[in-house]
C-alpha cells in the first residue's frame, strides 16, 4: 500500500539538525485513519484504492448515507473522508486502521502534502495575478494599478473586441486545492500520531490535510 494518511496542520515550531542548525517544521496531527471501503483493479471499478476517513463527525451533522457508510466499519461518520489511489492491490481490509507508522515501516524521507490554501476574499488584478504596474514616473497618468486594456479588437481578430476567455482580471483569490512537493519528513511519533514536516504547508491552522509518499523523491 501506498504510505498515504489525513491529518490536520497543528501548528509550526523549529528543530535543530545535528548541525546545530534551526530548521522551521510543521506539525500534523496524522491519523488514525480508518478505511471505509476497499476498491480492487478485478471489481467493478476498474482500480486499486482505499478510501480513509480520519476525525470523528458529530452524528447531526452527518447524513445518513454517511452513517450507513462508517458502519460497514464500525464507526462513527467521519469529517475529512478522500480515496487515496493505489497501483497494487493492498491486503487491507474494511475497518482495519492506519498510523504514521506506515512512514517509519517503509523509511519514508520525503512527502508531498496536499492542502486547501487560505482564502482571501476578492482582490486586484495586481495582487491576484502579481502584475508588477505601470511606472511612476512624468507623462504616466494615474494608472499605475490598473490592469491595463480588456478588450481590443487586434488580439480577438475576428470576433469583436469583447474579452478573451481566460483574461488575468479581478477576483476571488486562494482557497484552493495546492500540493507541497517533496518536504523532508524530520519525524514520526507514533504514541502522539503526529509527523514533524519541513517547511510551510498549504491552509491554515487546523487545516484538514493529505501527506503521502513523494512521487518524484525517494
Amino acid at each position: 500500500m501506498v504510505p498515504a494518511i489525513l491529518g490536520k496542520k497543528i501548528g509550526m515550531t523549529q528543530v535543530f539538525d545535528p548541525s546545530g542548525e534551526r530548521v522551521p517544521v510543521t506539525i500534523v496531527q496524522a491519523g488514525p485513519c480508518i478505511i471505509l471501503q476497499v476498491k480492487r483493479a478485478d471489481g467493478p471499478d476498474g482500480y486499486s484504492s482505499v478510501q480513509l476517513g480520519f476525525e470523528d463527525a458529530k452524528p447531526h451533522r452527518a447524513t445518513l448515507p454517511e452513517i450507513g457508510h462508517a458502519r460497514k466499519a464500525k464507526t462513527a461518520p467521519k469529517r475529512f473522508v478522500r480515496e487515496v489511489r493505489l497501483s497494487e492491490p493492498t491486503d487491507k481490509t474494511v475497518g482495519d486502521m492506519i498510523t504514521v507508522e506506515i512512514f517509519s515501516e517503509n523509511d519514508v524521507k520525503y512527502v508531498d502534502v496536499v492542502g486547501t490554501s487560505r482564502g482571501k476574499g476578492f482582490q486586484g488584478s495586481m495582487k491576484r495575478h502579481g502584475y508588477g504596474g505601470q511606472s511612476r514616473t512624468h507623462g504616466v497618468e494615474r494608472k499605475h494599478r490598473a490592469p491595463g486594456s480588456i478588450g481590443g479588437y487586434a488580439s480577438n481578430l475576428g470576433t469583436s473586441g469583447g474579452i478573451k476567455k481566460g483574461k488575468p482580471m479581478a477576483g476571488h483569490t486562494g482557497h484552493e486545492r495546492c500540493t507541497a512537493r517533496c518536504q523532508a519528513l524530520l519525524g514520526v511519533d507514533p504514541e502522539h500520531h503526529m509527523l514533524l514536516i519541513e517547511g510551510g504547508l498549504p491552509g491554515p491552522k487546523n487545516g484538514f490535510v493529505i501527506v503521502r509518499k513523494s512521487k518524484t523523491r525517494a
